[in-house]
């Protein structure tokens, strides 16, 4: 796609991901971003609202200069600050780029990873605000979770919103590709919130959706009793499943 092309999907993705029906985020809650080409992606302003996307929502950034900031050492939250506005392409740009561009900017160099959504669902973090929260999430436990979502997401314990949380995404991330050979489609940050990797802008929209979903359906589940959580077999078997891949292809 092109440069509009790709900033038209990104508006039109952010717009769905912030309507209020949704309740997947509230004011100026979450951030998304969508990768141009190997050098630049946009990426949400700070203090936008995803439910008023536009245009002048989003920021171009390089990609390698926002990447190299994870590296970067220890920096104070003016450090970042300035960072942030340095890395963007346009350096007349007063709007300063989303806290999360970092993280935001490591997930978009993953292969095939396109888009990002980072929302706020209530019925996501009615489960990642409980004691309970890793322990509930433990495994699978309906097919189409499995055929959208992936074999399992990562669950990060919180951490400060910003450097620090990108940095445990790209370390937790990588662990993932390692031992999954599978980029995560989930990432879970306890007392925050999802973060929802796709090809395209629909499997992102998809991805939040059905994960919204699972944790409705979890919590029903402990109303009536307890959770039934699919064997590793189960998992394996509808992840691999010829038919299911097949259906995989229609929602990209």
């Amino acid at each position: 796609m092109d440069e509009q092309t790709v900033l038209s999907e990104l508006v039109n993705m952010s717009l769905l991901l912030g309507e209020p029906e949704s309740d997947y985020v509230i004011l100026g809650e979450g951030n998304t971003s969508a990768k141009i080409d190997d050098d630049y992606f946009f990426v949400k302003a700070s203090g936008k609202y995803l439910s008023k996307s536009d245009n002048d929502t989003f920021v171009k950034v390089k990609s390698r200069d926002a990447l190299a900031i994870l590296d970067s050492g220890d920096l104070s939250d003016e450090e970042i600050k300035d960072a942030l506005f340095a890395v963007c392409a346009d350096p007349e740009n007063k709007v300063k780029p989303s806290v999360e561009t970092t993280f935001h900017a490591f997930l978009l160099s993953l292969p095939d990873v396109n888009f990002v959504g980072h929302t706020h669902p209530t019925s996501v973090n009615s489960l990642l605000c409980s004691v309970n929260a890793e322990k509930i999430l433990r495994g699978r436990i309906f097919p189409d979770e499995i055929v959208y979502c992936g074999v399992e997401p990562i669950y990060i314990e919180y951490v400060d919103p910003g450097l620090e949380l990108a940095r445990i995404i790209r370390q937790r991330s990588l662990k993932f590709v390692e031992e999954q050979n599978c980029n995560p489609k989930v990432i879970l940050i306890q007392n925050h919130g999802m973060i929802a990797l796709g090809k395209t802008a629909h499997e992102v929209e998809a991805i939040t959706a059905m994960w919204c979903k699972t944790c409705k359906v979890l919590a029903g589940a402990h109303v009536f009793g307890g959770v039934n959580y699919f064997t590793k077999e189960n998992v394996n078997r509808i992840y691999t499943r010829p038919d299911e891949h097949y259906r995989k292809q229609q929602f990209k």
